[in-house]
């Protein structure tokens, strides 16, 4: 589930930076909504398996509230994975 989470955080982090490059740069309003879409699924998914993470691996509240925080801010969930889940290999 771990190898899952980090395929999601990464995927949830370049949809932000891609969303947040269309929305400001380009203002191409039909891709900002697609990739919108693209990119709030992806944040439930992140969202939902840290919560999974968070009971299942028993992690404490303060590693699932930066966790959680860190999907907002712009390459945030790279830092997490990093710090987080580098040394992490388990399935």
């Amino acid at each position: 589930m771990v190898k899952f989470f980090k395929i999601i955080a990464t995927l949830e982090g370049i949809s932000l930076l891609v969303l947040l490059f269309f929305a400001y740069v380009y203002r191409v309003d039909q891709l900002v909504r697609i990739i919108g879409m693209a990119h709030g699924m992806l944040f439930i998914t992140y969202i939902v398996l840290a919560i999974m993470l968070f009971s299942e691996e028993k992690w404490p509240v303060k590693k699932l509230l930066i966790v959680c925080v860190a999907s907002v801010i712009p390459f945030g969930t790279f830092y997490i994975e990093n710090k987080y889940f580098k040394q992490s290999s388990n399935a």
